[in-house]
């Protein structure tokens, strides 16, 4: 007997709900079923995956092991079937789109809705988080492409990278007070004195923010500690805090004073997927995403202070490995 994607399948559910009752009921099985096609998955591997003693299930070393391979051949089983019918025709596909809250406020929106207009039979999805797990799901085969935050140690080198903008991060205040300092500018030193709104754990802007406080020997006093993107920048339009933010997030929002941070505190945006080859319908919503940030650029449409680093040609966007 040899190993089935179903087989993969029912594994990868229980090493993620950790429970056969779950898993069964995930799968859309009896749990029985679900029960006899794990055990002959494990006797065809030679080994157990799971420890069934007492208490919380708990994956052996060998279900360690083939889980990443179990993720990956069934994700990739996935993209075959897309591309497949992309070219007979049974549909245009989809593509699932990742990006970090500031990203989802200042651009993907707009690209969402750009791509949108010309592909009308591409199912978009959207998952809104941080680089780090934004990384992990693209490595695990369950986002197509990822707009995120590069870290200073870098990206993992398995995915293709496009770095598209450096982008300035300012110091958000609300406008119906005193700005934070008359000069319009401050250092983190003077930042350090007022009360901070800080974004949630896991935030590639909070590990930012605290990076420039811990480099200029200073310590942060929060106002509020644990908000989304969304929630900061209403706090700080109420007069809760200040916070500090991407540039490309003041747009639209007139109830917002921006005060630059000197020296100045940068960070890079990129565009990363799967080594692999994409699907048409990822290519084409990479192909509209890096036109539409031409263009804005173009235009005047992004601040002064945000610096464009991959131009779109009409030939197709070349993405170079991390």
């Amino acid at each position: 007997m040899d190993v089935t994607l179903q087989q993969l399948s029912y594994f990868v559910a229980l090493a993620d709900v950790r429970s056969f009752t779950r898993a069964a009921d995930q799968s859309g099985v009896a749990q029985p079923t679900l029960s006899r096609q794990l055990k002959a998955l494990e006797d065809e591997l030679g080994a157990p995956l799971v420890n069934r003693g007492r208490g919380e299930l708990t994956l052996t070393p060998a279900g360690e092991a083939v889980l990443p391979l179990a993720r990956r051949m069934l994700s990739d089983m996935d993209s075959a079937r897309t591309a497949v019918a992309e070219l007979v025709g049974l549909r245009r596909g989809r593509v699932r789109v990742g990006a970090t809250p500031s990203l989802c406020i200042g651009v993907v929106a707009d690209v969402l809705r750009v791509f949108h207009e010309q592909h009308p039979d591409i199912h978009l999805e959207l998952s809104e988080n941080g680089s780090q797990p934004l990384v992990r799901d693209l490595a695990r085969g369950q986002l197509d492409v990822a707009m995120l935050v590069v870290p200073r140690e870098g990206l993992d080198p398995s995915l293709e990278i496009t770095p598209l903008l450096r982008e300035r991060l300012s110091v958000a205040s609300p406008r119906s007070g005193r700005p934070p300092s008359s000069r319009g500018s401050m250092s983190v030193t003077e930042l350090s004195r007022r009360s901070l709104v800080m974004f949630r754990k896991g935030y590639d802007l909070r590990e930012v923010t605290l990076q420039a406080y811990a480099d200029a020997g200073v310590t942060p006093k929060f106002a509020v500690e644990g908000g989304e993107m969304d929630a900061v920048l209403r706090m700080v339009e109420a007069g809760t805090g200040v916070a500090v933010v991407p540039d490309l997030v003041f747009a639209g929002r007139p109830r917002l004073r921006r005060t630059v941070l000197t020296p100045p505190l940068y960070r890079t945006v990129a565009l990363a997927r799967r080594a692999d080859a994409p699907t048409q319908a990822t290519q084409a919503f990479c192909d509209t995403l890096l036109s539409f940030i031409s263009e804005v650029s173009a235009t005047g449409g992004l601040s002064a202070d945000v610096q464009v680093l991959h131009r779109w040609r009409d030939s197709g966007a070349e993405l170079t490995r991390g």
